[in-house]
């Protein structure tokens, strides 16, 4: 063909959910599918080539995905053979466009204990992946690569700088570590975009392609304001969506609990009044020692006073199993010492929730755990407490907790609960006026 041509490619990531717009403090209508839904028709009325691109978790989050049960490179282990295909080839302004999808680590753990189910394990693994399938289409004469990805933006950024230049990849748009930037990151000549989470935005990149060179050889990239302002939501996708949460308002709009006041998770990182709650709530029922809550499990920022069954719903949508461990006191100041180190509270690691009867310290210039404390007294390592783990954390102790699966199941190891939400849910209704205030159970120095 020869010349070059302009695509305009609107991607978002990790939108959760975000069904529905809301009225910020000006009295706009911000986000919301509807309203997305307009933008985009809005820019395929004034551009001529259009993508619209999602890197992961659109749905998983909100209550209609939970009720309705609403990625790439998987293989069967036996016949070594993909479970689906891990990439599309997308016809546009006479170009051919290769899309190649990247899984979360997260889907990795996930699917460990199926044996039959494989996928790369790291990310050396995945950047050989992308070789073999950037090498087996050259053929097709690919114009403009992207990898489409749910790894988080530094490994992303990581990933670009083991990519092959043969290879070609142009681009990665990326997903879960929530990031919002300001302008594309750059690395290894791989053009890395992303858009922070939920649909109050999405971010618009404008390339020009030389059919030539197949090369982008412009780019202009903005972050985009989801509201009213520009645009007016799409009513029928509006009126499709309120069908739905018709059906699952008339089921979990019922108060189960009252709150003695608004109760918030604002960060992970960090112990939240909400994490203390969850926290304390399960340790009781589960009758242990140590709860350790994954704080990425609370899935909203404030709570109450008023709970209703959707709010329990949507705040803790993993209604999984819960495990008791009996662990010496050796071994529960390395799981404290593993999450609390600063590494891991950097928007991608796995960090954690505790009860009332432990208290940590952690001196991040040292980089190490400086106390642990039990009802006040210090955790002596020949001391056996009994810890409650979330199912998937029990699975992946050894990455996040610095335990082994072997080490949990030594001394004494059982199921105490098959849906964790369940139990917290029993726990909301049987205590009424409750309240728990940030209380320094997580010092960093």
């Amino acid at each position: 063909m020869g010349g070059t041509r302009k695509l305009t490619i609107i991607h978002a990531n990790d939108l959760h959910g975000d069904f529905f717009s809301e009225i910020d403090t000006s009295g706009k209508s911000v986000g919301g599918l509807a309203l997305l839904s307009a933008y985009l028709n809005k820019v395929r009325r004034e551009e001529e080539n259009v993508l619209f691109l999602i890197a992961g978790d659109m749905v998983q989050g909100n209550l209609i995905d939970s009720e309705y049960k609403g990625n790439a490179n998987l293989y069967i282990k036996p016949m070594n053979k993909r479970l689906m295909q891990p990439f599309c080839i997308l016809k546009k302004a006479g170009f051919d466009i290769l899309v190649t999808g990247i899984i979360t680590e997260k889907v990795m753990d996930s699917i460990k204990g199926d044996s039959l189910l494989s996928s790369f394990v790291s990310l050396e693994e995945a950047s050989q992946e992308v070789g073999r399938i950037t090498n087996a289409y050259k053929g097709d004469d690919i114009d403009l690569t992207i990898l489409l990805t749910h790894i988080g933006m530094d490994s992303d950024r990581e990933l670009a700088r083991m990519l092959r230049p043969e290879w070609g990849v142009d681009m990665i748009v990326g997903g879960h570590s929530h990031t919002y930037i300001t302008e594309p990151l750059v690395e290894n000549g791989v053009i890395i975009v992303t858009a922070g989470e939920g649909t109050n935005q999405v971010g618009r990149l404008d390339v020009v392609i030389d059919d030539d060179t197949n090369s982008i050889i412009e780019h202009r990239w903005q972050l985009v304001r989801i509201d009213d302002a520009m645009v007016q939501p799409d009513q029928d996708l509006e009126t499709y969506i309120r069908t739905y949460q018709k059906r699952v308002d008339d089921k979990y709009s019922a108060m189960i609990s009252r709150l003695m006041f608004k109760h918030t998770h604002p960060l992970r990182e960090v112990e939240t009044s909400m994490g203390d709650l969850f926290a304390d709530a399960l340790a009781e029922m589960t009758e242990s020692d140590v709860m350790l809550l994954a704080s990425g499990s609370i899935r909203i920022k404030e709570l109450g006073p008023i709970v209703t069954l959707r709010d329990v719903a949507t705040c803790f949508p993993y209604n999984e199993p819960l495990f008791r461990y009996l662990v010496t006191g050796a071994q529960l100041r390395r799981m404290f010492a593993s999450f609390m180190r600063k590494e891991n509270r950097n928007g991608e690691g796995e960090c954690y929730q505790v009860n009332s009867r432990a208290r940590a310290c952690y001196d991040e210039r040292q980089g190490r755990l400086t106390s642990l404390t039990m009802d006040g007294k210090e955790v002596q390592d020949d001391q056996r407490f009994m810890v409650c783990l979330q199912a998937y954390h029990a699975k992946n102790s050894k990455r996040y907790l610095d335990v082994s699966g072997e080490e949990l199941h030594a001394l004494r190891a059982k199921v105490v609960a098959t849906g964790a939400r369940e139990v917290l849910e029993e726990w909301l209704r049987n205590n009424q006026n409750v309240g728990r205030e940030v209380e320094g159970r997580l010092q960093y120095l």
